[in-house]
């Protein structure tokens, strides 16, 4: 992934550290992604595998995150159609919403999720690879 986008406002150290990135991915390569989520064999999904070189895994859900994995880092494809009040991501009390093209990246593994009063039917993200050496440089890059 092109991380050259981040900036000292996306890093966070309280409660827990982490970043948060809103505005770092182009948001038309984003709808493209997006519109073909369902075929990652899709020349688009090809594509952005070729440029930007990191695993990832397609979750259908945002309760079928892998907190076994090193680095906890999560780009999330929140559907359209969804106009209820978002769930959260709650890190030690800092809740982080669940909104389309946003980044959350940690190595916290005690991530709560608290839903929203109705629940949507599907809340999909990517699960991205990320080891530790890659994530303590994105730190250092943008403290």
């Amino acid at each position: 992934m092109n991380w050259n986008k981040l900036q000292t406002k996306h890093y966070f150290a309280e409660p827990v550290e982490y970043i948060h990135a809103f505005d770092i991915f182009d948001q038309k390569e984003y709808d493209k992604l997006y519109e073909n989520q369902n075929n990652l064999s899709h020349p688009v999904w090809e594509a952005f595998d070729k440029q930007y070189r990191t695993g990832f895994e397609f979750k259908e859900d945002i309760t079928d995150i892998n907190f076994n994995k090193e680095i906890i880092a999560l780009w999330f494809f929140r559907e359209r159609s969804d106009n209820n009040h978002p769930p959260a991501f709650n890190l030690k009390g800092k809740l982080i919403g669940y909104m389309p093209n946003q980044f959350l990246i940690t190595e916290y593994k005690d991530i709560q999720i608290q839903e929203s009063k109705r629940k949507y039917i599907r809340r999909p993200l990517i699960q991205l690879d990320i080891n530790r050496e890659q994530y303590k440089d994105l730190i250092n890059k943008i403290k």
